[in-house]
């Protein structure tokens, strides 16, 4: 059988089998547990096999599933049919367990997968893998930078991020209109920021909302003391001043 590439879900197959062998070279080895989000042909899934000792390929695409199920009828993993941004994806492994999460993201939902992410981060390891070049720039830029936002912020509160590389248009079927980047977050050290975490989100959500604005404008449905940093714009804020902020809020 074959599997045709789906508008509707944003699919744009990889093609290219040295693509797909650098980003299951990402795959921290001391980590397990992988969860491949949106592995369509398998031609990525297929890398991972001896990289990873339990596999979980989600895919919202019955005609997927059902192809990589003949593909490889002797597989030691698992492919499953659903909606990763539905799903309990802690239930996927032993309780407690810490994993990593990959895939070549389908572009239009790729900002709501690493949301998502960010709900387990106490269990995820690692994110890697494929997003549209502009996204991958966005989250891994420093403060300062002009597209510097609200996922920068965020990602970079919890994990280490780096651009890994780039990926033109040719390696995909059918060719997207855009070029790719491919990333990779490792969960860094910290586990509390010694604030609310939905007070600090909140603050940030807020602060991006109107970046055009200074904080001391963008913030004032907080009640917060009168500070030097609500002189800046949110893009100028690493996340230790936007802790800072939130710590002070009354």
């Amino acid at each position: 059988m074959n599997v045709s590439p789906k508008k509707r879900l944003g699919q744009h197959f990889l093609t290219d089998q040295g693509i797909a062998r650098k980003i299951s070279n990402l795959v921290l080895p001391e980590c397990p547990n992988v969860i491949e989000i949106g592995p369509g042909k398998g031609i990525l899934t297929k890398q991972l096999f001896d990289r990873c000792l339990n596999l979980k390929a989600v895919d919202v695409d019955e005609e997927s599933i059902e192809y990589l199920n003949i593909m490889y009828p002797d597989h030691s993993h698992e492919f499953i049919l659903g909606d990763f941004l539905e799903m309990d994806i802690s239930e996927l492994f032993d309780k407690d367990a810490h994993f990593q999460i990959i895939g070549n993201y389908p572009y239009n939902i790729s900002s709501q997968i690493l949301f998502k992410a960010l709900e387990y981060k106490d269990y995820v390891d690692c994110i890697s893998g494929m997003f549209q070049k502009e996204v991958a720039q966005r989250i891994v830029s420093p403060p300062g930078s002009k597209v510097y936002g609200i996922l920068s912020v965020l990602l970079q509160t919890w994990y280490k991020c780096e651009y890994c590389f780039t990926v033109n248009e040719g390696s995909f079927f059918p060719p997207p209109k855009v070029k790719s980047g491919v990333i990779r977050l490792v969960r860094n050290d910290v586990r509390d920021i010694g604030v609310d975490e939905a007070l600090y989100t909140g603050i940030i959500k807020t602060a991006f909302s109107q970046r055009r604005k200074t904080l001391r404008n963008s913030l004032k449905c907080y009640s917060l003391p009168d500070m030097e940093i609500l002189a800046r714009r949110p893009e100028t804020l690493s996340p230790e001043e936007f802790a800072d902020i939130a710590s002070h809020v009354k």
